[in-house]
């Protein structure tokens, strides 16, 4: 067997495979044989039928057998003679078979990209140190005390205001007749203001009593969330069945334990206190990441595998399809499509695969390992955060090879960039008071 190897790009490799003429030829031969004892031939008793018979009526097909057979082979024996590090599948389309010279058939592949030595010491990173104040505790608590608010009904009698609750039911037309998007709906609730559906149709609902009925049009605009309403004109139905009003609870001890868990409120604000530390703390960790991933893929120029990035991909559309099917509303029904979000996460599929391929290369140059003391704290937290037993997840990686490469990756990444920020001079900083004020809103 011959084969060449030719260069499309540095990860992009077109290997031309040549099959000899007797290795051809003995397979096609193998296939007559077998295809002899089998085949049923009308004026032939079974295993009787002339080869040139069978030839007249199957060639094809046996051709097609052995061709799909003879590059199945070679290219398992190729791979090992060329030592290319594939990845993904390779993309051949298959010539017809000659039985009377050689075979020769080209396969595109994709290789990992040959990185050279990374040199990730000598950053320069920023750290933001963001202390817990008074005012953050605060912020919390009233959201805290907002989200454990009644809605009073309003008794009486007053036409809708800005900042009320609205329990309507309505109904969209289009032309006339109802339309699909916005069918019937009964008792729903919506805030006066705050634009559920659309700043414009809250504003004309203000000033209605209970029981009034109204019919309003609304123009959606060309950027709604919801493509299938964009740019329509549609008229709706709207009748007020109440007015509600929110009721506050005093931020205090009774609001604490009506929560379950804690006897007072300075247990709540304690609480509230070490989750805005590890939010902080892990928002500050993003934020060197970035700062180290944004350095090293300016020292680091390689080109990236289409396969790498389109496996990537996968994975960021199955998670945002997964995370749209806790929502109440389908990808569908928001006029979203898994190819609209291929376009926009295409960008983000392609920076986290220079992460990884960058973090690899400092995992194989330093010769990076794991202690078993790593690994412990590894599903020590892993047990944290799925609140599942630690030695139950031991128990499932160490039955699962590939999910526990898969962790111990993750871990040695981590390692990495440990090693990193401890290589580099780290300048604290306050917040940005702009970015903090933008927040607390």
């Amino acid at each position: 067997m011959k084969v060449t190897v030719e260069d499309q790009s540095s990860v992009k490799k077109t290997m031309h495979i040549e099959i000899p003429q007797k290795d051809v030829t003995k397979e096609v031969d193998k296939a007559y044989a077998e295809l002899k004892k089998n085949a049923k031939v009308k004026g032939f008793r079974p295993g009787k039928a002339p080869r040139s018979v069978l030839e007249r009526l199957y060639k094809k097909d046996v051709q097609a057998d052995v061709a799909s057979k003879l590059i199945q082979e070679s290219f398992i024996e190729a791979l090992k003679e060329t030592e290319l590090n594939i990845i993904g599948s390779p993309q051949v389309d298959p010539p017809e078979l000659d039985s009377q010279g050689p075979y020769k058939y080209d396969a595109i592949v994709e290789v990992k990209p040959e990185i050279d030595t990374i040199d990730y010491k000598g950053l320069t990173l920023k750290k933001t140190v963001r202390p817990v104040g008074e005012a953050e505790i605060e912020v919390q608590l009233k959201m805290l005390q907002k989200n454990m608010a009644k809605k009073r009904k309003i008794e009486e009698a007053r036409p809708l205001q800005e900042g009320d609750f609205a329990v309507v039911d309505y109904e969209g037309f289009r032309g006339g007749k109802p339309f699909a998007e916005t069918g019937h709906t009964e008792n729903f609730t919506l805030k006066v203001g705050d634009g559920h559906i659309i700043k414009e149709f809250d504003d004309q609902l203000v000033g209605m009593q209970v029981d009034e009925e109204r019919e309003i049009t609304i123009k959606f605009p060309e950027d709604y969330f919801n493509a299938k309403l964009a740019s329509l004109d549609v008229d709706f139905k709207v009748k007020l069945n109440e007015i509600r009003e929110e009721e506050l609870p005093p931020i205090d001890d009774e609001l604490a334990k009506s929560m379950g868990q804690f006897q007072s409120l300075e247990d709540l604000k304690n609480v509230i206190k070490d989750n805005l530390h590890q939010g902080y703390a892990k928002r500050t960790e993003q934020e060197l990441n970035e700062q180290i991933f944004q350095a090293l893929i300016a020292r680091s120029e390689f080109e990236l595998p289409e396969a790498m990035v389109d496996y990537e991909l996968e994975g960021i559309l199955d998670e945002a399809e997964r995370s749209f099917s806790y929502s109440a509303k389908s990808m569908e029904e928001l006029g979203i499509t898994r190819e609209g979000l291929a376009v926009k996460y295409r960008a983000t599929a392609e920076k986290q695969v220079r992460r990884h391929l960058i973090l690899g290369q400092i995992i194989n140059q330093e010769n990076l390992e794991l202690t078993d003391e790593e690994m412990d704290d590894g599903f020590q937290m892993l047990s944290e955060n799925y609140n599942q037993p630690k030695e139950d997840l031991k128990e499932y990686y160490q039955g699962n090879q590939e999910q526990l490469d898969v962790f111990k990756h993750t871990l040695l990444e981590k390692k990495a960039i440990k090693l990193i920020i401890d290589n580099s001079a780290i300048e604290e900083t306050e917040p940005d008071e702009d970015a903090v004020a933008q927040t607390d809103k």
